[in-house]
């Protein structure tokens, strides 16, 4: 109680959380995502109140929760003012009107407490401008509850003509900043594409880190790169994707990308908003995913990465499980169960440093075979390949005789196809 005075003191805003519960939904799920967004409006600044759980057979279209239970709500809040109402579920422009009549107060979506988040989080440009996306496209079809206190215009002898509504302009010009930040994010996707391709040209390897949010990715990268990133023990402390050189036992040029963190219910114009970013995964040579072993729901955060990238097309991808958070007895306790789901994986602390040395060597061994090994005789005439060759591949040997420089060299395929000509003897690593 002292430290909710205190939050409370300094003006965090209060918050009541509201979930419902239809017929055929188990009541620790809902539940679980309640806790999750207990956690969001945390990650935003705010406490919790109170909860309501609202078991029901159907969404009510009017209220969502119908007026019954929005009154006993509206009875709870003047016994027990708060800031806002947060709903776990989206509301519909109407809903979110006829429920702020009813409590008196300000009511939100999950969509938009996630969004709020996004904005305080984003730093970069592109990450500003996928934020925007996401706004304008949430906002758009709730303008009519945005502008309740304007009247239309009425037709008429005298009054026809432009006649637009300030709700119509309101739509055109949102309209036109959607367009105008797509065009822009479009900038920012050919960008990225094109240092996709120079790394892959110069023999890069693109690994991206996903996962649940606060699985620990940002932690990991930091291990494994030795950088230092933010990293925080909340929802969505990192939303700009970053990327690191990681340096790998076998002297694979590796960058790795931590990516924006998934939830359960991520709305799916937030993943459309975040493709620019979540390309990296659909472009990477290998996906680690990284997950919370010690969490209680694991296997349902896991299902809800899964769901994230079947829709990006990143499912596909060969893939590492990193099961995280080993240094706890939950993490210790769970990880024999899920490695025997997920053979491929490895179980590490990012924390401590605990089974890092595995993680490297497991890092190398899925990336070996984008490479091959060549055995190349090469006249000192191809100036121009032999520096491509000591600029991007892996050199084990190397000896001149002549006019001819005799190499043993790991090349990606692209530069292996460019030294056919001069192949002595060539096997796969």
């Amino acid at each position: 109680m002292a430290k909710l005075f205190e939050m409370e003191k300094s003006g965090a805003e209060s918050v009541l959380l509201v979930g419902v519960q239809l017929r055929r939904e188990d009541e620790w799920r809902v539940k679980n995502t309640m806790d999750e967004l207990a956690q969001l409006v945390a990650s935003a600044g705010a406490i919790v109140a109170g909860r309501f759980l609202c078991r029901q057979q159907k969404i009510k279209a009017g209220h969502y929760i119908g007026t019954g239970k929005a009154q006993e709500i509206a009875d709870w809040i003047k016994e027990n003012p708060v800031s806002m109402v947060v709903f776990d579920d989206d509301l519909s422009p109407a809903q979110g009107r006829n429920l702020e009549e009813v409590l008196e107060t300000r009511v939100l979506d999950r969509t938009q407490l996630i969004l709020d988040i996004f904005a305080q989080r984003a730093h970069t440009k592109e990450g500003c401008l996928q934020v925007e996306l996401a706004q304008h496209l949430y906002l758009l079809p709730r303008l009519r509850n945005m502008w309740t206190h304007l009247e239309r215009q009425q037709g008429g002898i005298g009054l026809r003509g432009p006649g637009e509504t300030q709700l119509e302009m309101d739509r055109r010009r949102i309209e036109e900043l959607i367009r105008t930040i797509k065009r822009d994010l479009k900038l920012v996707r050919t960008r990225r594409t094109e240092q996709r391709r120079g790394r892959k040209r110069h023999g890069w390897a693109l690994v991206s880190i996903v996962g649940y949010t606060n699985a620990g990715k940002s932690t990991l990268l930091n291990r494994l790169s030795r950088a230092d990133i933010f990293v925080e023990d909340q929802l969505f402390a990192t939303l700009d994707p970053t990327t690191r050189q990681v340096e790998l036992p076998n002297h694979e040029p590796t960058l790795m990308t931590d990516t924006v963190g998934f939830i359960q219910k991520l709305p799916h114009h937030l993943v459309d908003s975040f493709k620019a970013t979540l390309e990296e995964v659909v472009e990477a040579d290998l996906v680690v995913h990284v997950i919370d072993a010690s969490h209680p729901q694991v296997d349902t955060q896991i299902d809800a990465v899964h769901t994230v990238l079947k829709e990006i097309g990143g499912l596909e991808k060969p893939m590492l499980y990193v099961f995280n958070k080993i240094d706890s007895d939950e993490g210790r306790d769970s990880v024999e169960r899920l490695t025997r789901l997920y053979p491929k994986s490895v179980a590490v602390s990012a924390l401590t440093g605990e089974g890092i040395d595995r993680l490297y060597d497991e890092l190398a061994d899925c990336l070996k075979g984008r490479k091959v090994e060549l055995r190349l005789s090469v006249p000192l005439s191809e100036g121009k390949l032999l520096a491509s060759l000591q600029k991007s591949a892996s050199i084990i040997e190397e000896e001149y005789e002549g006019s001819h420089a005799e190499l043993l060299v790991r090349v990606s395929a692209q530069t292996a196809a460019q030294c056919r000509d001069f192949e002595v003897e060539r096997s796969d690593v």
